[in-house]
């Protein structure tokens, strides 16, 4: 069983989603496609130092979930920013913030291919 606080994301096309996740350093954890369509359904990827986030494909015809692609926002603990903040750049996401030391660590945000919000930090809690 895998415990935590696990993200939550939907994206229009979540198999662009898997490779932009790997490429910044996530890994597949488990996935499930609709066996007719290839429709990404559900996705787990795990990051290295724990957690992961769970994503899918946006479906319009299931209204209980109202999240939109683009509308998310995760930060994500990492040690060597400035290495994950361009890998999620060379993947296709866009600067928001580059890397910039401050009281609680070093940071940085991007914005992924469908415009979710990615925070890049080593976190120093106080």
């Amino acid at each position: 069983m895998t415990i935590g606080l696990w993200p939550s994301l939907v994206y229009t096309d979540a198999a662009a989603a898997c490779s932009w996740l790997a490429a910044i350093g996530f890994t597949e954890h488990v996935t499930f496609k609709d066996e007719e369509d290839g429709h990404l359904h559900h996705a787990e990827y795990l990051w290295p130092a724990g957690g992961g986030v769970m994503f899918g494909t946006y479906h319009p015809d299931y209204p209980e979930w109202p999240a939109r692609p683009g509308t998310g926002n995760t930060y994500l603990v990492t040690e060597d920013v400035d290495a994950v903040h361009a890998a999620a750049l060379a993947a296709g996401g866009t600067s928001v913030r580059e890397p910039v030391d401050e009281d609680h660590g070093r940071n940085a945000t991007v914005k992924d291919p469908e415009g979710n919000m990615w925070s890049f930090g080593t976190y120093v809690s106080a």
